[in-house]
């Protein structure tokens, strides 16, 4: 048994709430990043890009860009504004660039105005991934259960919902800006209800204290100190190797059906559909397993599940070998993240720096990942290039000891 040790003294209905808050703001979250893709064409041709993917590439890169900074920030803020303020800010952030990206594409066109709008939704999201991580390690530790994987599978619910709504709106002909406007209100809206049920303490950000008394500066400086945390790095590369293989899947599955296994075009989508799955299921049962076998074991067979799901991709053969592979690929990948946010921010002082180094890490790998795969792709075969997500897999589950729970801190309390 590895699951977090209980630490409350509230209710069982105080806790319920608690859980329940932040998993509504996981769910926020990933409705806001999926509104805006779901209506990329929608906004594409309301700008007048026509059929050039470079300049909604550009648009992304700037989104990915506020994204990191956002990372980066959300540390010395936490601690500055409290996880209340915190979130609610951020989503804030987030719906002032929803309707930048609705404005300025529908009602004036403006490509440098959607670019600003998606900026601020990398960065706004970007911070509110940090907090949202530090405040369901902190659920977790007073429920006394392994919740992380659970979370992360409300952001993928959140994402579903945010491509059902868009694709309904896109089906009912709703122009652009009144559905981003529609969803930047209830961003805000429930973000605000949702955090009344989030407890105020001082260990969390929201009470003054010393550290809140720092400068910004030496507080962004206490942030980058972790990085000499070798147990932090070793963590990082386990995300790094689960981030890695869920990016490239997201980007290159489908095309290496079709162009490397020679399928048509929806069976690349339905063999997507098999990944997407998978990883959704394993984060959904995964916190139950963790509690019985530990988060170093839950690494391993993950890890390794993941290696033998992409030789069986790669490989190939009949189809059904590559569907099996692709679901334990999926299922591979399935808590890299989340276990290693948790990993990250138990057990010693400043969770929330510890918590934002390693998602940079898990973000970078998000970006650079496909097109590293894209670029190998060109040069060996998409399916040649895919040995380097099993490399990384197998460094993740070689780096799997580091994500064992750590001795409490008696300074981060």
């Amino acid at each position: 048994m590895s699951q977090p040790t209980p630490t409350t003294t509230r209710s069982r209905s105080e806790l319920t709430a608690w859980r329940n808050a932040v998993f509504v703001i996981f769910i926020l979250s990933g409705l806001a990043l999926a509104t805006w893709v779901a209506r990329i064409p929608g906004i594409r041709d309301d700008l007048g890009l026509g059929k050039d993917p470079a300049a909604i590439g550009l648009l992304i890169l700037g989104m990915s860009v506020g994204a990191i900074l956002g990372l980066t920030v959300s540390s010395p803020l936490l601690v500055r504004f409290g996880p209340h303020r915190g979130m609610v800010g951020g989503l804030v952030i987030v719906a002032v660039g929803v309707l930048l990206i609705g404005s300025g594409a529908t009602l004036f066109h403006s490509i440098p105005s959607v670019a600003v709008g998606l900026i601020l939704l990398g960065f706004g999201n970007g911070m509110v991934d940090v907090m949202m991580n530090v405040e369901a390690t902190a659920v977790e530790r007073e429920i006394g259960k392994t919740l992380l994987p659970l979370m992360h599978a409300c952001f993928s619910l959140g994402t579903v919902l945010g491509a059902g709504i868009g694709a309904a709106a896109a089906a009912l002909g709703v122009p652009v800006v009144w559905h981003l406007v529609g969803i930047a209100v209830v961003l805000v809206v429930i973000a605000v209800v949702a955090v009344r049920y989030i407890p105020r303490e001082a260990e969390l950000g929201d009470e003054t204290g010393p550290a809140e008394k720092l400068p910004f500066g030496e507080r962004m400086r206490a942030t980058l100190a972790v990085w000499a945390d070798w147990r932090l790095i070793l963590i990082g590369v386990v995300m790094l190797g689960m981030a890695f293989g869920e990016g490239s899947a997201n980007d290159w599955i489908s095309l290496a059906v079709v162009d490397g296994h020679g399928q048509e075009n929806s069976i690349g989508a339905v063999v997507f559909g098999f990944f997407v799955a998978a990883m959704t299921v394993g984060r959904v049962v995964g916190g139950p397993v963790v509690d019985r076998i530990g988060r170093v074991a839950a690494i391993r067979i993950t890890a390794g599940m993941g290696a033998v799901g992409l030789v069986l991709f790669i490989l190939g053969g009949p189809m059904w070998v590559v569907v099996i592979g692709t679901v334990l690929w999926g299922f591979g990948v399935s808590l890299g993240f989340p276990l290693g946010m948790s990993a990250a921010a138990d057990g010693a002082a400043n969770p929330a720096a510890r918590v934002s180094a390693v998602a940079i890490i898990g973000y970078l790998a998000f970006l650079a990942g496909p097109p590293l795969i894209g670029f190998l792709g060109q040069h060996f075969g998409i399916l040649n290039a895919l040995f380097l997500v099993l490399a990384l897999l197998v460094a993740s589950f070689l780096a799997s000891p580091a994500v064992r729970p750590a001795e409490p801190d008696p300074s981060s309390r």
